[in-house]
């Protein structure tokens, strides 16, 4: 059971903003040349890492657009992953998720935009109450065009709120899928004490923010 209160991992942080802290092996994995994901029965699929996988899977499946958001990991440099080793800070991967989407109904673009907007986009190695370079912001891409696009709406978010943006940049290399208790773990537990105090607010603020990208029965 997610807590509400965490405690800071004394792991390395991965943060961009401090390259002289990256772990060679992290330096690896941000450096990588991207994987791309090639399109399935028309459907692409994107990654994103922002706090606790169980709050972005929701915000993802309200969209329109969107078939199918699994959660696992990604960005780190094991490929002995699970969430008890994600939890340790020591592996650099992060809670993330595979958004499955109709890239002729949603692009890539506009799931660039959820993701800002729905993270507090300035807080450094987690979300919220979830702290730890495991809950840290990373915006995946799979070519130089989706680079560019994370890229200039980055630049762009930080003129306009006059801060540092705290998501990085990483080429996609390869996704772990989580356990299966984690899999639409708001839609099947929403009385759970953390979903109630955090995931569902933060659900209903990206609401509220975004209400024409929601799909017709998410819109109440």
């Amino acid at each position: 059971m997610k807590k509400l209160i965490y405690i800071l991992s004394i792991s390395l942080l991965f943060s961009c903003h401090n390259q002289a802290q990256v772990n060679p092996k992290q330096q690896e994995v941000i450096d990588a040349e991207p994987v791309v994901v090639p399109l399935e029965n028309g459907k692409a699929r994107a990654y994103f890492a922002s706090g606790c996988f169980w709050c972005v899977e929701a915000i993802y499946e309200s969209v329109k657009g969107v078939d199918e958001v699994i959660n696992g990991y990604s960005g780190g440099f094991t490929t002995d992953i699970n969430y008890k080793k994600s939890n340790t800070g020591r592996t650099g991967h992060a809670e993330a998720v595979e958004v499955i989407y109709d890239p002729e109904v949603v692009s890539f673009a506009t799931l660039v935009d959820v993701y800002f907007g729905s993270q507090n986009p300035t807080q450094v190695n987690g979300q919220g109450p979830d702290k730890g370079s495991q809950y840290r912001s990373i915006i995946f891409y799979q070519d130089q065009d989706q680079k560019k696009i994370v890229e200039e709406k980055k630049v762009a978010l930080a003129k306009q709120l006059d801060a540092e943006i705290a998501a990085e940049i990483y080429p996609f290399q390869k996704f772990y899928e989580g356990e299966a208790y984690h899999q639409d773990f708001e839609k099947r537990n929403p009385n759970q004490s953390y979903i109630r105090a955090v995931s569902i607010p933060r659900l209903n603020r990206f609401k509220a923010k975004f209400p024409e990208l929601l799909k017709d029965d998410e819109k109440h």
